[in-house]
């Protein structure tokens, strides 16, 4: 006689693995910008059913329409999810075994802001059943998956790591890069315990090639915050030897064309008017903050080269004004051309 197996039978995270290796699990994701929307296209490619939740009518109304409204998704991909539900009202949540938080974490007077992310895990913690799979992907600081983002869910009654998984994953979309997209971009996932772990390995393996694994949450946090720091402190530092080769007397482009072509214990950075875009110009004063409020000082890196980024929109605009003098032109009346702005 065989002996078949149910989900009650089950342990409700066991079943939850079931339900991801066969794809007859219900993705939702929470967000539905330049992160979340290619996300979910990307869930419901790989087999899952899946639910887009967005406080922002506009967007719903245009998904439903099967219109999308990001560059990187043309209105094809959202015309093929024949099994998505589109939805500003966070209840739907209820029907989810997976649900991915991909909110904007903004600096408000130059601190922290996560109430976008706070909020979206309170109306989570309203809907959560267990055997359910939360995971955070907006870029923080260390300890907010644990701290703050764990609490909240806690108080549907369940308990984190045994009655549902909790996993965070940093998010690593470049708007407008075709070649380093989401399903071969490495993924770095990381949960609150080793079975919350193996859960979002399963799920982001359906649909990404290469997932990475950290020790716990805090790690993966600062995965993230080391790379947007990287880049904002070398931009501040190619932009701050512009400034010093123009009193030099050099041109710094040839210098750094120059330097470009050593092929080894060498990265190219280009100066600039600054850092903008979602990331370079918020995320490492995540990293500086925190350090302040836990340890009592800041990352004197990551300020001085805010300092430095800060200032180049007035030096860009310095020069071109010096520019036309030695043209003969004046500043008022004259028309700059931007190249490259997005």
């Amino acid at each position: 006689m065989t002996t078949y197996l149910t989900d009650l039978d089950l342990h409700p995270l066991d079943a939850l693995a079931v339900r991801i290796r066969d794809r007859s699990a219900t993705a939702a994701v929470v967000g539905l910008g330049y992160v979340g929307l290619p996300l979910l296209v990307s869930m419901h490619a790989s087999g899952f059913r899946v639910i887009g939740v967005d406080a922002d009518e506009r967007k719903i109304d245009g998904l439903r329409s099967r219109r999308s409204h990001i560059g990187d998704i043309a209105d094809s991909a959202v015309e093929a999810m024949d099994r998505a539900t589109f939805s500003s009202n966070p209840a739907l949540l209820a029907d989810a075994d997976v649900i991915v938080l991909c909110l904007p974490t903004p600096l408000t007077d130059g601190s922290p802001d996560l109430t976008m992310v706070l909020t979206a895990a309170e109306d989570v913690a309203r809907s959560l059943k267990p055997g359910a799979m939360v995971v955070l992907e907006s870029t923080t600081y260390p300890g907010t998956t644990e701290e703050f983002l764990r609490p909240i869910l806690e108080t549907s009654g369940l308990r984190a790591g045994r009655d549902f998984a909790l996993a965070y994953s940093p998010e690593r979309i470049d708007p407008g890069n075709r070649h380093h997209r989401l399903d071969t971009t490495p993924k770095i996932v990381a949960g609150l315990t080793d079975r919350c772990r193996e859960l979002a390995v399963s799920f982001y393996s359906a649909f990404v090639q290469t997932v990475v694994t950290t020790s716990s949450p805090r790690e993966a946090e600062m995965a993230k915050l080391i790379e947007n720091t990287y880049r904002q402190v070398n931009i501040a530092l190619v932009n701050e030897l512009a400034v010093l080769a123009h009193g030099l007397g050099v041109d710094i482009w040839e210098s750094l064309r120059a330097a470009a072509t050593k092929p080894f214990g060498y990265q190219p950075f280009w100066p600039g008017p600054g850092v903008g875009g979602h990331c370079i110009s918020i995320d490492p004063t995540y990293l500086s903050w925190r350090a302040g409020q836990q340890l009592g000082h800041r990352v004197e890196f990551i300020e001085h080269a805010n300092e430095v980024n800060n200032r180049m929109p007035d030096y860009v605009v310095t020069r071109v004004g010096e520019a036309l003098n030695d043209a003969g032109r004046p500043i008022k009346g004259s028309k700059v051309l931007g190249v490259g702005v997005a």
